[in-house]
């Protein structure tokens, strides 16, 4: 079975240190690290796992399943607060395992929020950043402010489900461009390796302010909010002219409208 380590906001350079001497080598210089801050709306949480892969040139194999360093890993992790925070790490740039010299290749981060008070009202997307060698041409460099920010906005999707019909929400997260429109890829990108040490890379992630339909073609939008359609074993979408049912909300109310519940 792989070791796992986890690394809390607070814990030190030295503690870290200590705990990668199981894996063959010590990441204690601060070179060799970058901050790395994420800010959350209200009721998220944040785990972060990263990947190392053999250092160009290497001739060695990662230790552990897989073509990546215990890639099972949590690094990072937090959890929820319940008003808009920011959390930061230091992440080590390289590492040594079997004599072997690895590098940071990628970073999946998990984002994960609460929409309601039950203890599985949760949902979750993630974000990404890739680490490499050179970037193409027309990709941005690191900022001279040495701060890189990649936004993202994360939207409550809704839907119903079981039998009668109980609302339930998922997560959906997306990356943001310059001028802040919703792309249909995941927050995060691409980061050239040698430019890092010493910097810090930011994730911004917003919530969206309006929920919307998890299936968007089975509720109508009206002046009071969204009806849901009666589906049709050979279709799910409104009909035309359409037939609306109820549903109900995780309280237990029967509603008609969401999410005002009457119209």
């Amino acid at each position: 079975m792989q070791d796992q380590y986890e690394v809390s906001p607070r814990l030190s350079g030295a503690a870290l240190c200590a705990g990668l001497l199981a894996l063959g080598g010590c990441l204690a210089l601060p070179g060799e690290r970058f901050t790395l801050q994420a800010d959350l709306p209200a009721n998220f949480k944040f785990s972060g796992d990263a990947y190392y892969a053999p250092a160009q040139g290497q001739n060695c194999a990662s230790p552990g399943a897989g073509s990546s360093l215990a890639s099972d890993r949590k690094y990072f992790d937090t959890d929820y607060q319940p008003e808009a925070h920011r959390v930061e790490f230091q992440v080590p740039l390289t590492a040594r395992a079997g004599g072997c010299a690895l590098v940071l290749s990628s970073m999946r981060i998990d984002l994960e929020g609460k929409w309601g008070e039950r203890r599985l009202d949760i949902g979750g997307d993630y974000a990404s950043l890739s680490f490499r060698d050179g970037l193409p041409a027309d990709s941005s460099s690191m900022p001279t402010s040495g701060e890189k920010v990649f936004p993202g906005q994360c939207t409550w999707l809704f839907r119903t489900a079981g039998s009668q019909r109980y609302i339930v929400k998922v997560l959906q997260c997306r990356g943001l461009d310059d001028q802040g429109q919703v792309l249909k890829r995941l927050p995060g990108g691409a980061l050239q390796r040698e430019q890092l040490a010493g910097q810090t890379v930011r994730l911004v992630i917003g919530l969206a302010q309006e929920e919307r339909p998890y299936f968007g073609r089975s509720w109508l939008k009206t002046s009071s909010g969204w009806k849901p359609c009666l589906e049709t074993k050979e279709s799910f979408r409104c009909q035309a002219p359409p037939t609306f049912t109820d549903f109900k909300m995780p309280d237990g109310r029967t509603c008609t409208v969401y999410p005002n519940c009457t119209e």
